[in-house]
């Protein structure tokens, strides 16, 4: 058993110079906190940058929010390296204004950490930042990718959010925040990679009725997708309206074409959770994994933390 003595030093110290206090981090800065007790589900999803939780989970997120259930998106790094022109503080603060006017779509909050795109490892102490605000949040359910991918900085927010499915419950792992006294269910998005394993739908959510949402949110992150991100170009994005119109339209249809596809890889198990008719009718569709780290929830802790089946 570790000892509450080996803090105290520390812990005063800090407490002296001002530095922290046992309230420090009870808000997220820039996040306005839902209020305790009210019933709703609080819903916290990590991606690598400030892009990521945007595709893989918005649509599930715009219902959560139209039934006021609370939402934040975490981006682990600040993007600061994604684009083939622009880099740096510039971009950082860019992507920042895209995803905040996303989420202001979405109906949603969001945070991005000031982490280097294409630098994040993971350390200690991001592992304590992703710790504290998961308990902050007091998430019923936090998201997050899959450990296996072809971009480092995805793969490693994968295994920052493994980490601290664990670590949330543990008292003297980042004292300064109380820990949570329930573990939450964690799940993982889906993904294309084949190895160690494919990715599985063990919940499917019908997002038509949101995908227009989801596609405009979609939309205003122009660097990334219009203009083609990291490996975009000059010629994707031109400089007359006619043009830039048709662009994103394009993306927009991309967009459409992708998360349909999601709906046909995973027909099986939409069927079984739209019975009957029900499956023939959705068309667009988003998908998601249990971890098996944190709470394993059976379907109706399924149903409970994906409130949109009849």
């Amino acid at each position: 058993m570790i000892s509450p003595r080996r803090f105290l030093p520390a812990l005063t110290t800090l407490l002296a110079f001002g530095v922290l206090s046992l309230t420090a981090f009870a808000q997220i800065p820039g996040v306005k906190m839902p209020p305790a007790n009210d019933g709703k589900l609080r819903i916290i999803a990590f991606g690598a940058h400030p892009d990521d939780c945007e595709i893989q989970v918005s649509g599930a997120a715009a219902r959560w929010a139209k039934q006021g259930h609370h939402v934040l998106f975490v981006s682990v790094t600040n993007g600061d390296i994604g684009h083939w022109r622009e880099a740096g503080g510039p971009l950082a603060l860019r992507r920042k204004a895209e995803v905040d006017q996303a989420h202001k779509i979405l109906g949603i909050q969001g945070v991005v950490l000031d982490n280097h795109d294409g630098e994040l490892e993971p350390t200690l102490e991001n592992r304590r930042t992703l710790t504290r605000l998961i308990r902050q949040w007091n998430a019923d359910l936090v998201l997050g990718p899959r450990t296996n991918d072809y971009h480092p900085d995805h793969r490693y927010t994968g295994v920052l959010v493994q980490d601290a499915a664990f670590m949330v419950t543990v008292p003297f792992f980042c004292p300064d925040v109380p820990a949570m006294t329930k573990n939450p269910v964690f799940m993982y998005y889906t993904d294309r990679f084949q190895k160690p394993a494919p990715s599985r739908a063990d919940v499917i959510v019908a997002i038509d009725a949101v995908l227009d949402l989801k596609l405009d949110a979609l939309g205003v992150m122009i660097s990334q997708f219009a203009e083609g991100g990291a490996n975009g170009n000059a010629s994707l994005y031109p400089a007359d309206p006619a043009g830039q119109k048709q662009r994103q339209r394009q993306v927009r249809e991309n967009f459409s074409r992708r998360f349909s596809a999601t709906a046909v890889r995973f027909s099986k198990e939409l069927a079984a959770w739209y019975p009957g008719d029900e499956a023939n009718s959705v068309k667009h569709a988003e998908a998601f994994e249990i971890c098996e780290y944190g709470t394993q929830p059976d379907k109706a802790g399924l149903r409970r933390l994906f409130p949109f089946f009849k």
